[in-house]
């Protein structure tokens, strides 16, 4: 199933040290990763000179760039936007670097989650604003639907898409953050399966919104893959295992919750062998 696809995954879960990250994806025979940070550096903060030294090594063991985790779109929407479409002209900057069009991105806190049409005008107004520089230089934000921003739940993400879909705007889906937001991921894929161009592995259980094992939560990967496999779909998986208390999690994750595995590297390896079962590889 998804003979096509290419397997790629946020290698900073492994480990803080760059090195460690590729020489797990080597022996996974990984040849791809989504670039969040390295060497404890989050992705937003590295420079050019940082940049070609990750670029050299990634050369060496013929691993190449998915695309930029960024986490453009992860401020509040009444934040100051000036320093922050700063930050996202070096990212742009970065995935024209590392030979990436794919730029991971988000659609903004809102202190009123209930209430997202009150900040519509305002999410809608940024998130042009980047879309037209993503054309300009020729780049693709996708945008992750996420926990406590403007699409955090499949009618919104639509809302986006139908604004703004095109060959620099299109879709990733994340079946954990919609469980973890009580949006049934089968709902979400008939909705939003036109825009979908990116996939990130990551599962949940309903309940409590723990982040357990590919295939072993609520988000329905095993049917929602098959449904993808039924179209076609070619593009990557992404493994965001987030079963380890990795560096950084506090930041990414509200609240983060208990780890089952001991070390990034265990965890990262637990998902990749899931994931390769569920799609029938193992």
């Amino acid at each position: 199933m998804l003979n096509q696809c290419r397997m790629t995954g946020f290698a900073d879960e492994i480990d803080r040290q760059f090195d460690v990250q590729l020489q797990v994806l080597e022996e996974l025979g990984q040849k791809y990763l989504e670039l969040r940070a390295a060497d404890g550096i989050g992705v937003a903060d590295i420079g050019m000179e940082k940049a070609a030294e990750l670029k050299r090594k990634m050369a060496d063991k013929g691993i190449g760039v998915s695309a930029i985790g960024s986490p453009i779109g992860k401020i509040g929407i009444t934040d100051e936007f000036a320093p922050h479409f700063e930050s996202f002209k070096h990212i742009v900057e970065l995935a024209q670097y590392f030979d990436t069009p794919y730029i991971r991105m988000f659609s903004f806190y809102l202190p009123e989650e209930t209430q997202t049409q009150k900040y519509r005008e305002q999410v809608f107004e940024r998130m042009g604003r980047m879309i037209d520089y993503a054309k300009a230089e020729n780049v693709t934000l996708l945008h992750e639907n996420e926990k406590g921003i403007y699409g955090a739940m499949a009618p919104e993400c639509r809302q986006l898409f139908d604004e703004f879909y095109g060959e620099h705007f299109q879709g990733i889906f994340d079946f954990a953050n919609f469980v973890q937001c009580r949006q049934d991921t089968l709902e979400a894929y008939r909705l939003l399966e036109p825009f979908i161009s990116y996939i990130h592995v990551k599962d949940a259980m309903w309940d409590n919104g723990e982040v357990v094992l590919p295939g072993q939560g609520d988000g329905n990967l095993a049917e929602i893959f098959s449904k993808l496999d039924a179209k076609g779909y070619a593009g990557f998986l992404s493994m965001e295992p987030h079963l380890f208390h990795f560096a950084g999690l506090d930041q990414l994750e509200k609240e983060p919750g208990a780890k089952k595995e001991s070390n990034g590297i265990a965890a990262y390896k637990a998902a990749y062998k899931s994931l390769r079962e569920l799609l029938g590889a193992e």
